[in-house]
């Protein structure tokens, strides 16, 4: 993808390995390649996306675009500064800037603490607030996300699964950030009450003018909240493009198996359901070749032996795949 002055984050040439040790020395013996050559910018104020099976390495993507882990190599610009450059960068500035919405929120308060103290810790760190202005500006926070400020004084064990993220998202939105990863963020809740965190989540990017790196399993959620989609397998980006683009001229077997997976309602609007055989293959030393191969109907004998490089089919429109390969005309 090319650079441009509007984009607020830039992923270049990203690879994450964890080392599998073993031996009397604890020496790695192999490597799980979680994300490997993984590129791509959000611009500022839009949603990018990330989607994919479980273990793709899209959780991965997300700790490495915050500095929550290190990355083996690649870079990830931030406003233009690389929040691996020590000489560069500022940690609290960053922390100030970018925040991460959890899949579980519960797992990720301290449960001794109320609401309060909860949504009111990011400001207190940070010397921002204290006292009453703490208090305010946490009955602000929580009204923000739809609640009603008497909650600040329950504990998280007395909140329904809703109420929980809704927390979970005026915390992240304490400092007033920029930048924020919202990682399966309705993967854990309720069908009932997942319709309204993602349209409070729509509404706060254009309250707020925030920037999303939405990741999920689920290519439907992907599609209505996101401007462009990345579409992730086995570490790889496979496919790249405006959300639009891509469901309309999807060019990816994979994108396409993803897609037909999904539930439609009405009969007359299903497609063929494109069903991948065997399993996803193992991260650990992968052998060179498309990754998608051993699942793909439309492989030919070029696609064991060399990995497909992403490249631009119409403006904007990435894929990596030897095949001409177009999607059917599914509705969602």
């Amino acid at each position: 993808m090319t650079e441009n002055n509007d984009n607020i984050i830039e992923v270049k040439n990203l690879v994450k390995y964890f080392p599998l040790r073993g031996g009397l020395l604890g020496q790695p013996t192999s490597w799980v390649h979680a994300v490997d050559d993984v590129s791509f910018n959000i611009k500022r104020g839009q949603t990018l996306g990330l989607v994919g099976e479980s273990g793709c390495g899209k959780t991965t993507v997300g700790r490495l675009v915050l500095k929550l882990i290190e990355p083996t190599s690649g870079e990830v610009i931030f406003n233009s500064k690389n929040i691996y450059d020590e000489k560069f960068w500022k940690e609290k500035e960053f922390r100030r800037n970018a925040q991460i919405i959890f899949q579980d929120a519960f797992s990720s308060f301290d449960i001794r603490k109320n609401v309060e103290s909860i949504v009111g810790e990011p400001l207190l760190v940070h010397g921002i607030a204290q006292g009453k202005e703490l208090k305010e500006k946490v009955d602000d926070l929580l009204k923000l996300v739809g609640l009603k400020p008497e909650i600040a004084k329950e504990y998280p064990h007395t909140l329904s699964s809703g109420q929980k993220q809704c927390v979970g998202i005026a915390r992240s939105l304490a400092l007033n950030p920029t930048f924020v990863v919202a990682d399966e963020p309705i993967s854990a809740l309720d069908v009932s009450v997942r319709a309204q965190i993602l349209n409070l989540l729509k509404d706060l990017q254009k309250k707020l003018n925030l920037t999303y790196l939405f990741i999920s399993h689920d290519i439907r959620v992907v599609y209505y909240l996101s401007d462009y989609i990345a579409v992730m397998y086995v570490g790889k980006l496979v496919e790249t493009g405006p959300a639009e683009e891509v469901f309309a001229h999807r060019l990816h077997p994979y994108t396409e198996a993803l897609l037909t997976a999904v539930p439609i309602e009405d009969p007359k609007m299903r497609a063929p359901k494109e069903i991948l055989q065997g399993e996803v293959p193992s991260p650990v030393d992968p052998p060179p070749g498309c990754r998608f191969y051993p699942r793909c109907k439309y492989a030919i004998a070029k696609c064991k032996d060399e990995n497909p490089e992403l490249i631009e089919k119409s403006p904007g429109h990435f894929v990596s795949c030897f095949v001409d390969f177009h999607g059917s005309k599914t509705i969602i």
